[in-house]
C-alpha cells in the first residue's frame, strides 16, 4: 500500500510510467456512448464520480499499448498527504481535502494516438456534463496534438467540488479525476502531483477568454 502510495503523490508523466506496479484492470464506462440526458441525469445525481470516464477513453484503451488506472480513497490520501515533507503544508492540506483520485494512463506506440477524434469525444463529453472549461494550454511551436492540456471543473459557489485534467501528448493520454472540497487555491497546490501538470498561474483562465 505504501509503494502504491508513493507513485500516487508523484505521478508527473515519468511516475505515470512507473505505476505499472500498482495498475488495476481498466476502469469500464457506466454509462452509454450518448444520449445527452443520460450524462446530464448521471452529472446531477453524482457530479464528481471519480469511477465514470467518458465512452471514448474505453475505444481508445482498446488502442493503447500500455495502460494503467487505479484509484486512491481518502484513506489512502491521508497517508499520501503525511509523506508530503513540511515545507509544503499547503500542497498536504490541499490533498487531506480531497474525497478521492482516479488516474487513467494511456500509451501508444511510435504510430502515436491513432483516433484523435476519440480525444475530441472526450472533451466534448465534458462539455455535455455541463463542466466548467477553465484553461487549454498546448506546447509551443507545434500542432495542438503536440502537447494539450485540459482542465475542467465543477464548482460549488466558489469552491471547487472537483476537478478533471485531460494531458495529450503525441504518444500518450492522461486522465485525472478529484473530487473534494476545494479551493481554487488547493486546486493550484496539487499542481505536479497525481499526472496533474505545472501549469502556471496564469494558465487557470476561463477558456472563453483565450
Amino acid at each position: 500500500m505504501r509503494l502504491t502510495l508513493v507513485f500516487g503523490i508523484s505521478l508527473l508523466s515519468a511516475g505515470l510510467g512507473g505505476a505499472l506496479a500498482v495498475a488495476q484492470e481498466y476502469a469500464k464506462p457506466l454509462l452509454p456512448a450518448h444520449p445527452k440526458s443520460a450524462i446530464a441525469r448521471a452529472a446531477d445525481a453524482d457530479p464528481v464520480p471519480l469511477e465514470w470516464t467518458p465512452p471514448a477513453l474505453q475505444a481508445l484503451s482498446a488502442e493503447a499499448a500500455i495502460k494503467n488506472s487505479f484509484t486512491l480513497d481518502r484513506t489512502m490520501l491521508g497517508v499520501a498527504a503525511g509523506l508530503v515533507p513540511d515545507s509544503e503544508a499547503e500542497t498536504r492540506h490541499a490533498i487531506n481535502k480531497l474525497d478521492g483520485v482516479s488516474v487513467h494512463l494511456l500509451r501508444f506506440g511510435s504510430q502515436g494516438i491513432a483516433d484523435e477524434e476519440q480525444v475530441e469525444a472526450i472533451r466534448a463529453a465534458y462539455h455535455l456534463r455541463g463542466w466548467k472549461h477553465l484553461v487549454t494550454t498546448s506546447s509551443a511551436g507545434g500542432p495542438v496534438r503536440n502537447g494539450t492540456t485540459d482542465v475542467w471543473v465543477v464548482l460549488d459557489g466558489v469552491n471547487v467540488r472537483g476537478a478533471v485534467v485531460l494531458a495529450e501528448t503525441p504518444r500518450s493520454l492522461t486522465l485525472v479525476t478529484v473530487a473534494g472540497d476545494l479551493s481554487p487555491v488547493d486546486l493550484m497546490h496539487l499542481r505536479g502531483h497525481f499526472g496533474i501538470p505545472r501549469l502556471g498561474s496564469d494558465d487557470f483562465k476561463d477558456a472563453r477568454d483565450r
